[in-house]
């Protein structure tokens, strides 16, 4: 059943457009389903989060709830196809759009992305994270795709209190600390490039800025805006008519109210409106790392595709090698400690691929080969190919106190509970 838990907590039925039996061996259980229903109504009715959507998908079976309000204390209903900012569930599409150009041998995964990124030609390294911004040594090599792929190029976010380090009062200075700067990716990528590495190449695992230097490099390679080439490239092929960098106009009523929390009180605070806000307009930067906006369906249709080694409805995005790739654990132990020193909300997975997480380890239902990726801003998308199942579980409401956290992890639980 897909309903909304209306303003008094009564649940309002939209109907069950996709109820199987479930099949011996494989499916989705009708307990499970139950199960993962009343678990997900528990934060939407104590207030915790306004509404999500939740879906989850084995082969030709596909199970979506819908539940709350786009805003808190409104009555607009949640639907199946209200489009959310996916934040950092960004980071796999972006990495699967730059395999694109490897497989079409306009890229080389360990060449030097030099050519085409000349800002960070000639890096130098600071001595220490701690240093002045001039205390620095050459870089041992160029940055190459690979690098920027794993997030291991030499520059990302810092695991410590803002400006407590003088790289981070740089970054702040320069504008480079926002989701959506006021300048172009040339500009952006200029700016960067006034900066030294905060590691040398290769060395360490640090978050996010590989993804919008990936946006980036691949414009300048496909020779055409970012937006542009996923477009067509990967979203229309995979039928993701939703997905972009903003809602249209006509589509605006269909985007939540973004919520934070306040810090002190650990209520919701208005993060980004809708109409008027930061994604009801083309950005001047589309930001490869947290840029997309998208629904349930869209990205299930991408999971989709990885889970078929690329292809979906005998349509090829990528091949069966490109797909193993991006989806297995390419780091190394060395690489992976200030990944897991972030504890489990980096950590948790064991492995990290191109752009998104791979589970290593069974370390809770989900089976060790699992990819995928979570947002800040409430989103969360894996895939997991032991059990052939998509998850995507679709908030508005930031991962900056502990109850989407928490949501996020008993969807998962309650997911593995739908295996038939």
């Amino acid at each position: 059943m897909s309903g909304t838990w209306d303003s008094t907590g009564g649940w309002a039925t939209q109907g069950r457009a996709e109820e199987h039996a479930p099949v011996p061996g494989g499916g989705l259980s009708t307990a499970g389903l139950d199960r993962m229903r009343e678990v997900l109504a528990r934060p939407v009715g104590s207030g915790a989060v306004p509404g999500l959507v939740a879906l989850v998908g084995r082969g030709e079976e596909t199970h979506v709830e819908v539940m709350g309000t786009l805003s808190a204390g409104g009555h607009e209903p949640m639907r199946r196809d209200t489009i959310f900012r996916m934040a950092s569930a960004t980071k796999p599409v972006t990495a699967a759009a730059a395999m694109v150009l490897v497989e079409e041998c306009r890229l080389r995964l360990d060449d030097p992305v030099d050519p085409w990124l000349p800002e960070l030609a000639d890096r130098r390294v600071l001595r220490s994270l701690d240093a002045p911004l001039d205390d620095t040594v050459p870089a041992h090599r160029p940055i190459t795709l690979r690098d920027l792929l794993t997030f291991t190029f030499g520059f990302g976010a810092v695991p410590a209190p803002p400006d407590t380090y003088p790289v981070q009062v740089a970054i702040r200075e320069l504008g480079l600390d926002t989701t959506a700067p006021d300048f172009g990716p040339d500009e952006w990528i200029r700016r960067l490039g006034e900066l030294p590495l905060m590691r040398q190449p290769g060395e360490l695992w640090q978050y996010h800025t590989g993804s919008d230097v990936l946006g980036v490099l691949v414009a300048r390679v496909a020779g055409q805006p970012f937006e542009t080439f996923l477009r067509e490239r990967i979203l229309d092929p995979l039928g993701m008519k939703d997905t972009g960098f903003h809602v249209p106009a006509d589509e605006i009523h269909r985007l939540p109210v973004c919520y934070a929390h306040d810090p002190e009180t650990g209520g919701l605070t208005v993060w980004d409106e809708a109409a008027g806000g930061r994604y009801s307009r083309p950005p001047v930067f589309a930001a490869g790392g947290d840029g997309l906006v998208s629904t349930a369906d869209d990205y299930h249709a991408f999971y989709r595709m990885l889970l078929g080694k690329g292809a979906l409805g005998g349509v090829r995005v990528l091949s069966r090698a490109s797909v193993e790739l991006m989806t297995g654990d390419r780091l190394t132990p060395a690489q992976k400690t200030e990944k897991d020193a972030f504890g489990d909300h980096f950590g948790r997975h064991g492995g990290y691929g191109f752009g998104m997480a791979v589970r290593t380890h069974r370390r809770d239902l989900a089976s060790p080969g699992q990819f995928g990726w979570d947002g800040g801003l409430g989103t969360s998308a894996y895939a997991d190919p032991a059990e052939g199942l998509v998850g995507v579980l679709l908030t508005q409401t930031a991962q900056d106190s502990p109850d989407t956290p928490n949501l996020i992890r008993d969807f998962w639980t309650a997911a593995y509970q739908t295996l038939a």
